[in-house]
């Protein structure tokens, strides 16, 4: 494995990131597809062994079991200085007050649990999960700058949010002298392309690395038409976020499947490979351990400009998936 630094930081990471939400207790609800601790764990001990030292989990996760087995499964198979563990904080956690959202009241309380779930003793990137209307911005910041220098948290990253909120974090940070972003964790891939307008440019332009999520589109990038899974069956998220543009993505989904197949890669190598060649850190789902290994010779892969030319030439605008609307929906699991 050849590690890069994280965006415009001097951590080293793997250029592809395993993502924990497949990890977790199904009986908590939130998602019915979540793979028990044993097969979680043989999942990380693989990711570990192919040099894969960046994983991304949320304290939402399962309501928190996601953490659990991550932070366990590491324990057995690597060494933590050598690990980069990131979570998120944002989504409800319990019933009653203060249980969500970014106050400085829920951020250190989340902080904390996330750390003693994790089993560590700091966390190395710690995300806010979505814009919080509710919330000064000024109090978000100034929390999560606390937590930087109180050495229980390394780096900071934002997760799906509007352009215009994602500037003003930044402001805040430079106004009063407080940590700032390094990272954003985005919808992003060859058939949600709308980041491209702002978030992406402002991104490039403040040397913040993209952490983009559903990069195969929960599946549809790597997979025939109408194949089913457990997933795809029980997965509401994911067709909230591609049902409606079915007939406008499959153009795309068939090119990607040509071009697998002129290139003799897998579907999802060619889309991972897109992601890498756009300067992304990928953050990859996996509930198998044969797609995982499959994803990772991506980052060998090398797509020509003609072939990325005609990969996202079919490419129509899409409405905005990701961000929360001003009065949000709060929902466990957005992604």
């Amino acid at each position: 494995m050849n590690y890069i630094k994280f965006g415009n930081t001097g951590m080293d990471v793997s250029p592809i990131c395993l993502g924990c939400m497949s990890f977790g207790d199904a009986s908590t609800g939130f998602q019915g597809w979540t793979l028990p601790e044993n097969e979680s764990n043989a999942i990380i001990k693989r990711a570990v062994e192919l040099g894969i030292n960046f994983f991304d989990t949320a304290n939402c996760y399962s309501l928190g079991t996601s953490e659990e087995y991550l932070g366990r499964a590491l324990k057995e198979y690597t060494k933590r200085d050598e690990t980069v563990i990131a979570t998120k904080v944002f989504f409800r956690m319990g019933d009653g007050p203060n249980r969500q959202g970014l106050s400085r009241k829920a951020i250190m309380q989340e902080a904390e649990a996330s750390l003693k779930r994790l089993g560590t003793d700091y966390i190395d990137l710690y995300i806010i999960h979505r814009w919080d209307y509710s919330v000064p911005i000024e109090e978000t910041m100034s929390a999560l700058h606390d937590l930087v220098k109180s050495g229980k948290v390394r780096y900071i990253g934002a997760s799906s949010m509007f352009a215009w909120q994602f500037r003003k974090t930044l402001y805040t940070a430079e106004k009063h002298g407080w940590t700032r972003f390094v990272s954003m964790q985005n919808h992003y891939n060859l058939i949600y392309r709308e980041d491209e307008r702002e978030m992406l440019p402002l991104c490039k332009d403040e040397k913040i690395v993209s952490t983009p999520y559903s990069p195969l589109a929960s599946g549809r990038l790597s997979r025939g038409k109408g194949a089913d899974t457990k997933r795809t069956k029980t997965d509401q998220a994911q067709r909230s976020k591609y049902g409606s543009t079915e007939r406008e993505d499959q153009a795309i989904i068939d090119r990607v499947a040509e071009l697998a197949q002129k290139r003799n890669i897998t579907r999802s190598q060619v889309s991972l490979a897109w992601l890498l060649h756009k300067g992304c850190l990928p953050v990859i789902g996996s509930t198998k351990i044969a797609h995982l290994e499959d994803s990772i010779k991506a980052i060998g892969i090398t797509l020509s400009q003609d072939e990325i030319t005609y990969l996202e030439e079919p490419y129509v605008p899409h409405k905005i998936v990701g961000p929360l609307a001003p009065e949000p929906n709060w929902i466990h699991g957005s992604h």
